[in-house]
């Protein structure tokens, strides 16, 4: 089942809305095919395995990261009934689909034809792998994470607004990859005037998230690079104005609103959009708003070994609101890793 697992994470970034499978066939203790889904709209992990296996597959077990699909209502056909016609005679899941198209008949369906059937196998590690697709396709709104990198003081930049670059090269890498398994990247204005970013994966074969720049008065520059630069960008204003008209003609996408924005409502609007996956990169207000207003699935700090000092410097979450020590926020199955010479906070949390 790890190695299912570590076959599914392959696709990473690249299945949305779908999730990350991975499936192999063992018989007489040898794997005798594997595969992982690609992404929307191909085969199934499932359907690959049992093609590569062929007449192999009879009496073999098959072990997959995720429930196999029993519904139609898809492109590809349902992964039981492949499963049932091969033959094959057990089936270890490691956690039930909470599509409610499926949640449990895919496993009735193969126990109903004889198939001996055995789920929760690293459950925990598959429910951590696709978080975002459980989210999606229960709640249809997007799993968001706030991604801060900051000094060991927890300042983000300068009183200058300088922030280039606090941490190192390796977590810059690290947040490249980021931005290629996600789905969108959200910012705001502020952080498009200061920095000019791109916001795009520069990896190889990464995949450049849909750019989404909060700015209420519609103050982007023209030229801004993230205007200019392939992929989608969208801009959330209030603003209604010849230049609105004119940036539409352009193909940018404007999501409007009246009064204050709720960030509630904006993530509800991409998830009717279809997209699964948020990545936060803004400023202290922008995280502030975002953590007030709850949509805040998981944090990934990145901490720097530096101190700038200042009352004046940008701390890692601002606005003009705190929490008492009982009401903070607080961070569950927090991990740290050492990337480079900085380290990672990673946690989810606690609603």
């Amino acid at each position: 089942m790890r190695r299912a697992l570590r076959l599914a994470a392959k696709a990473e970034g690249r299945t949305s809305p779908n999730p990350m499978v991975g499936a192999l066939i063992v018989k007489a203790g040898r794997v005798i095919a594997e595969d992982y889904h690609r992404r929307a709209g191909e085969p199934h992990a499932e359907a690959l395995a049992l093609e590569a296996a062929g007449k192999r597959a009879g009496g073999a077990t098959l072990y997959v990261s995720l429930e196999p699909c029993c519904h139609t209502e898809k492109k590809t056909p349902p992964c039981t009934r492949e499963i049932i016609r091969s033959g094959i005679k057990k089936v270890v899941i490691a956690m039930k689909d909470p599509n409610p198209k499926v949640a449990g008949r895919g496993i009735d369906e193969l126990q109903a034809a004889g198939i001996e059937v055995k789920s929760g196998v690293l459950e925990k590690e598959a429910l951590r792998l696709n978080e975002a697709y459980i989210k999606y396709i229960t709640e249809k709104q997007p799993f968001v994470i706030l991604k801060v990198a900051m000094t060991l003081d927890g300042k983000i930049a300068t009183p200058t607004g300088e922030s280039k670059w606090i941490t190192g090269e390796k977590s810059r890498l690290m947040v490249h990859k980021l931005r290629s398994r996600a789905d969108a990247v959200l910012t705001a204005i502020g952080t498009v005037m200061a920095d000019d970013p791109e916001l795009t994966s520069r990896i190889k074969r990464g995949r450049n998230p849909v750019r989404i720049v909060i700015d209420p008065e519609l103050e982007i520059p023209v030229n801004a690079k993230i205007l200019k630069t392939p992929p989608e960008t969208i801009i959330v204003t209030k603003a209604d104005s010849i230049k609105a008209k004119n940036i539409e003609k352009t193909g940018i996408k404007l999501i409007k609103y009246e009064a204050n924005l709720e960030l509630k409502r904006l993530m509800r609007k991409l998830g009717e959009m279809g997209m699964m996956s948020v990545l936060i990169e803004g400023g202290s207000s922008l995280a502030a708003h975002a953590l007030d207003e709850g949509i805040v699935d998981k944090v990934m700090f990145f901490i720097a070994p530096k101190i700038i000092g200042g009352r004046d410097s940008y701390p890692a979450v601002g606005g003009s609101m705190f929490r008492l020590l009982g009401d903070a926020y607080r961070v569950r199955d927090l991990r740290v890793k050492r990337i480079g010479e900085d380290f990672l906070l990673e946690g989810y949390i606690e609603k």
